[in-house]
């Protein structure tokens, strides 16, 4: 089986939106060559219209595109014909298979309201900093779908993860595929100068991990590593709320010793998990809202702000404060917890 051929991030391909299907029999990740050189100040010869294309007919064109771009899509992974960029990321099989299987989830089973996706910028690098929340990290991948399915430039979020994802079978891979990295200031800062939307979640497992009775309450922000990565990178820093992942799993105890043998950050006790086995591991069907906030810029700062502690602390409240706050006036509006 052939290899994927690998995009490096200083190639536009890395960051188109919504390729066009290829034709079959066309080799993979063919860029179009630049035209005959022409001397300076001479204008480009103009480019001869495409021909358009014959309209379908028949009652079977729907499906039969459907199974034939299915096919498609099938042959490429057999033959290698795909492109994934330097972190892995595949966004064919992002767009096709990952996020088909967690919109449900998405749209039936949480029902998610989206507000204010549009303060996300409609092109450059941007880093939204959320809050983390419901012993599973579900809420990281709902908040990947909103940006995917609701912004209006068709953007992808980028999502940066703590190591037990990447040590995980299956898991692993997965989130590399979806374009998931290591939590680190390296690589945040690598997407970011790309154009990249990127995502953190700076509470981590202290977030996911905490008792229900201090759901909505923000634990530390750590020591603002994302402000200064944001910084470094000059993008705008957008705050993000989620409302209803906190209930998906009532988190009423935590087995630290069972913790610790298996090696995870803590062991879960709801009240069905692990009393129902396998069953007691469905989350709760809340009713969830996300929320953008209005986009914090960087900008303006010079290049050493980074390194200053103090700037740092105050911008990194600064987030926490706003993604608080906007937590408290959703908790006031919602009707209920499942409606």
């Amino acid at each position: 089986m052939a290899d994927a051929k690998v995009i490096p991030f200083d190639d536009d391909r890395s960051r188109a939106r919504r390729r066009p299907a290829r034709a079959e029999g066309e080799a993979a990740a063919v860029r179009a060559l630049p035209g005959p050189q022409q001397a300076p100040g001479e204008p480009a010869p103009a480019a001869e219209p495409e021909p358009a294309p014959e309209p379908v007919t028949g009652g079977g064109s729907g499906w039969e595109r459907r199974l034939a771009g299915g096919l498609a899509f099938l042959r490429r992974r057999v033959t290698g014909e795909y492109e994934v960029d330097e972190f892995g990321y595949d966004e064919e099989l992002t767009d096709q298979v990952l996020m088909s299987l967690l919109r449900p989830l998405y749209e039936k089973y949480f029902r998610v309201e989206v507000k204010g996706v549009e303060n996300i910028p409609a092109e450059g690098g941007a880093l939204i900093v959320a809050n983390h929340s419901g012993t599973l990290p579900l809420d990281g991948l709902m908040m990947q779908v909103a940006v995917h399915d609701h912004h209006p430039a068709g953007r992808h979020l980028r999502l940066l993860a703590a190591d037990l994802v990447f040590v995980l079978p299956v898991v692993n891979e997965l989130a590399r595929k979806a374009g998931h990295t290591l939590a680190c200031a390296e690589d945040a800062e690598r997407l970011l100068r790309a154009g990249e939307i990127v995502g953190v979640m700076p509470e981590g497992f202290k977030g996911i991990g905490k008792p229900f009775g201090e759901r909505y309450k923000l634990q530390r922000f750590g020591r603002g590593g994302f402000v200064s990565t944001a910084l470094r990178a000059g993008v705008p820093i957008v705050p993000c709320s989620i409302v209803g992942a906190e209930e998906i799993y009532p988190m009423l105890g935590n087995a630290k010793t069972l913790a610790r043998v298996l090696g995870f950050p803590y062991f879960p006790l709801t009240p069905t998990f692990p009393w129902l086995g396998p069953l007691g591991a469905l989350p709760l069907p809340t009713k969830w809202t996300i929320q953008f906030g209005e986009p914090i810029p960087t900008d303006s700062y010079a290049p050493e702000a980074a390194e200053d502690p103090m700037l740092m602390f105050n911008l990194t409240d600064q987030v926490r404060e706003q993604i608080q706050h906007t937590l408290y006036k959703l908790l006031v509006q919602r009707r209920s917890v499942f409606f």
